[in-house]
């Protein structure tokens, strides 16, 4: 046991000194139908990516110095699937012990080993927001990563510069957890309201205070400063406009007192998350300028979420409203294209109004649009190929680039986890073992040799 504990660490070591950081690629894919989202679809077309950025799309492009060159004739290249809500790549949830907890971050507890990061990549998505759990009205900060799977440092999974976000929840799961669980308040929705209400109130005061000592600075040195509060300094972030709220929801009064809310303290930016009733209140959140990221067809699973329709993503975003479809689940994370499809059968959105439910629509609820979402010169190298057109029943896909780098390749990636094993080939499944164990010891002793 201490041999291979020690044959572990040191190819922990090598893989972690190999592992290039914030690693970026060139690839020139050539003769692809490519679905740019936002300039319509391109036939035989080629997408260049240069050191991590889209430099060039168009017909018969020159392909950069030493990039990787991938033929997609017959294949279909469109952006990155970004997920605006998934917990895939996360050592810890819920911090439960309080029912505002803005202080914490899931940042802190990225795993990048998570084979579900990988998994995700088999199913074209690039991008996902690793969201705090639904356990408390306010919840904990989020992060919006990169599917960057081979990394072994958890900073890289991060997106750089994306704006910051924090989780909020409605309803059952905070009255559950702490009114009826440890018997503290809120213990009706009613209570939930006022744990917003008191939270934005003492931010409030708290910036008022700040406010104040900055002014008797200029005039007395010696003033005492207010005592720093992590969790207020959040919450007034949320206040100033500089942290994005996406709030657990499902019934429509609900939300509509959220809103209320956030008009009384001034806060503009808000996405709801799941808002399985959003289609009764469409109108109003487009009024308000919030967004939806919901499921395709998934409620019924607790009495709150009993009342919805598959038709909710298209009444949304026929409303005007920024709409989104998220996965919520390490499973449906990898089907996300066949669950915008749905909005067709319920809704006959367009091609490219389903698409956008995927791509650019959650990279706005993020605002990463500047970034991803779409395929535009100077975004970044994000794509998935398919071999189909995504939204057919029979697509799946081929590869997945992050930042040009092949992150998931359905033809190179042979002993993987999403490797296709005939239970009944016995000799073919030792064999990979074999090999793969044969190829850890060699690699241990290399090492001990220098």
């Amino acid at each position: 046991m201490k041999k291979y504990n020690i044959i572990f660490l040191l190819l922990f070591a090598v893989a972690t000194s190999m592992t290039a950081q914030t690693e970026k690629g060139s690839i020139h894919i050539k003769n692809g139908t490519v679905i740019t989202i936002t300039n319509g679809i391109l036939e035989n077309a080629d997408v260049v990516i240069t050191d991590g950025k889209i430099t060039g799309i168009g017909k018969s492009l020159k392909a950069p110095k030493g990039a990787k060159v991938v033929d997609a004739t017959g294949q279909f290249v469109m952006p990155g699937i970004i997920d605006a809500h998934s917990h895939i790549a996360l050592d810890a949830v819920n911090e439960a012990t309080n029912i505002v907890t803005a202080e914490v971050e899931t940042g802190d507890v990225l795993d990048p080993l998570d084979v579900g990061i990988y998994r995700a990549l088999a199913g074209g998505v690039t991008a996902t927001h690793a969201m705090h759990g639904s356990a408390n009205a306010i919840g904990g900060q989020c992060e919006t990563i990169k599917l960057r799977y081979g990394t072994y440092d958890p900073e890289e999974l991060k997106m750089e510069g994306a704006p910051r976000t924090i989780k909020f929840a409605l309803g059952e799961n905070p009255i559950r957890v702490h009114g009826e669980g440890n018997r503290l308040h809120a213990r009706t929705r009613m209570g939930i309201e006022q744990v917003f209400r008191r939270a934005f109130s003492e931010a409030r005061d708290y910036m008022t205070a700040q406010e104040d000592y900055n002014k008797k600075m200029t005039s007395d040195p010696q003033a005492v400063p207010p005592m720093y509060d992590r969790r207020m300094e959040a919450l007034a972030d949320i206040l100033r406009g500089d942290i994005i709220i996406h709030c657990h929801s499902y019934r429509a009064d609900e939300i509509l007192m959220l809103m209320n809310v956030c008009k009384d303290f001034g806060i503009e930016k808000i996405v709801y998350q799941h808002v399985n009733e959003g289609f009764k209140v469409a109108p109003e959140l487009a009024e308000f300028g919030a967004m939806a990221s919901v499921f395709a067809d998934w409620w019924a699973y607790k009495f709150e979420v009993y009342y919805s329709t598959a038709y909710n993503a298209a009444i949304l975003t026929r409303n005007g409203v920024v709409t989104s479809i998220n996965s919520d689940s390490g499973d449906y994370i990898r089907h996300l294209y066949h669950q915008a499809g749905k909005t067709q059968r319920y809704g006959k959105l367009t091609d490219n109004e389903a698409l956008r439910l995927i791509t650019l629509n959650p990279a706005i609820q993020l605002g990463i649009e500047d970034r991803v979402g779409s395929l535009e010169k100077g975004k970044d190298g994000d794509i998935a190929i398919f071999n189909a057109h995504p939204l057919s029943v029979y697509a799946v896909p081929q590869m997945t680039i992050v930042d040009g780098i092949v992150r998931f390749d359905i033809k190179e990636d042979n002993n993987d986890m999403r490797m296709s094993v005939d239970p009944e080939d016995v000799d073919a499944m030792m064999l990979d073992y074999d090999h793969d164990h044969r190829c850890m010891e060699g690699a241990a002793e290399e090492l001990f040799h220098h």
